[in-house]
């Protein structure tokens, strides 16, 4: 378990609040932490291109931010988080599968157990690189095309 679940775990049982993560991004109106909305998700674009050079720089602040839960290749099969979810099967996914609702993921948390990683992934076009690398996981036939004249 990464330190940071181990602090929110910690501060949780000390104020008496159960160890569990706020669901995040699931609010249909934002709240005061910035979340956002279901509307704002669904006009979300990603501005950086699917290219080669996005997803490889998504992928190093992948191995930085999310390999403990989702493991290396994404198939989230380690045992100390249960319910991460399968980056690499989108069908599954209960947080939704537009890039829009990718990045609120990312941004935002999801779920019980996924906290939110804006603070530690600051950059909000940092933030794309991840949600680029992370739709790079998925079957060919439902990955956008790859731009490779934004390869450079």
């Amino acid at each position: 378990m990464s330190p940071r679940v181990l602090v929110l775990v910690f501060v949780c049982l000390l104020l008496g609040a159960p160890a569990t993560f706020v669901t995040r991004g699931a609010a249909a109106t934002q709240d005061d932490n910035g979340r956002l909305t279901e509307e704002q998700v669904k006009q979300l674009k990603n501005p950086i291109p699917f290219s080669k050079a996005s997803i490889a720089k998504g992928l190093i602040l992948y191995r930085r931010d999310c390999v403990e839960c989702h493991g290396a290749d994404g198939k989230s099969q380690v045992d100390v988080i249960a319910n991460a979810t399968d980056l690499t099967e989108p069908k599954y996914w209960k947080s939704g599968i537009t890039q829009g609702e990718v990045f609120r993921s990312i941004r935002d948390g999801a779920g019980d157990s996924m906290p939110p990683f804006s603070d530690t992934i600051e950059k909000e076009e940092d933030l794309w690189h991840v949600v680029n690398y992370v739709i790079s996981l998925w079957p060919e036939d439902a990955r956008p095309k790859l731009n490779d004249a934004a390869a450079n």
